[in-house]
């Protein structure tokens, strides 16, 4: 996805149509949408023939490019759990990890990647009764596995915005609310991870569009990446003019939620009333 959306930025700003460049790979119209959407493989002759058409000549650029296309045809660990999760879920879990800035907003559940085993496997059960035991146990490991890259050598920037609502509700019982806090609590003591609350008493606030995430990578290259995840799919946005309004509600949010320091001790008093 990253690969074809900035072939797609390089064409434009060339005002090439996608027929002009499919006509220099020897590739229909139809195979230069896929790629630029991120739906097909790269081969390597085709992306450098792409570069120079599109008046690419700095070594640097064209080596990340080529490097990145590279990449993108190779499986990630994560594939193996093709049988768990849509398949409109497993580009998002490449993102993921190839993210070096993760931020995101949540209103009904604690993060992904900040949930405990007993509060994944509670959350996962509630919005997935038509999985069968074995199904959501993949779906669990799988979201278990994720969360190492909070811990890994150059792990991503997490910063991550929770409505107070998701911390009240109860999602499998007092005790697993209880343990999730702590864990919380724990994370948030991390140098990568910083969490914030939006309090009740915040009234309205930036996050009334909903849940969110915004993807930064580290090749400057590329672009950011907007995820909104929907009941039966998601959307992908990259284009500056909308991914730079999400970065605008998100940098709102950081502003409007309690800072880190004050939501430790918001944690701490709800997990006293828990």
């Amino acid at each position: 996805m990253l690969v074809g959306a900035e072939l797609r930025r390089l064409r434009e700003a060339q005002n090439i149509t996608q027929e002009e460049a499919g006509d220099a790979i020897r590739a229909s119209h139809s195979k230069m949408s896929r790629l630029e959407l991120g739906r097909t493989g790269f081969k390597q002759r085709d992306v450098v023939d792409l570069l120079t058409l599109y008046g690419v000549v700095d070594d640097a650029e064209r080596a990340t490019l080529l490097s990145l296309a590279e990449q993108a045809g190779k499986p990630g660990w994560w594939q193996a759990y093709g049988d768990a999760v849509p398949q409109w879920f497993e580009s998002y879990l490449g993102l993921e990890q190839a993210a070096c800035v993760i931020r995101s907003y949540e209103v009904q559940f604690v993060p992904g990647l900040l949930q405990t085993e007993e509060y994944a496997r509670a959350v996962i059960t509630l919005g997935g009764r038509e999985m069968t035991p074995g199904q959501a146990e993949r779906r669990l490991a799988l979201r278990l596995e994720r969360q190492r890259l909070l811990r890994r050598e150059g792990p991503p920037k997490l910063w991550v915005v929770i409505d107070e609502a998701a911390l009240r509700r109860r999602i499998g019982g007092a005790e697993t609310m209880r343990a999730q806090i702590r864990h919380l609590i724990e994370l948030s003591e991390l140098w990568n991870v910083t969490i914030q609350v939006i309090p009740f008493c915040a009234g309205g606030h930036a996050g009334s569009a909903g849940p969110m995430t915004v993807l930064r990578f580290p090749q400057s290259e590329l672009p950011d990446v907007v995820y909104l995840e929907q009941l039966a799919g998601a959307l992908y946005l990259d284009k500056p003019v909308e991914t730079q309004r999400y970065w605008h509600v998100m940098n709102t949010l950081d502003v409007e939620a309690e800072q880190p320091d004050v939501t430790r001790a918001t944690l701490h008093r709800i997990l006293a009333e828990t």
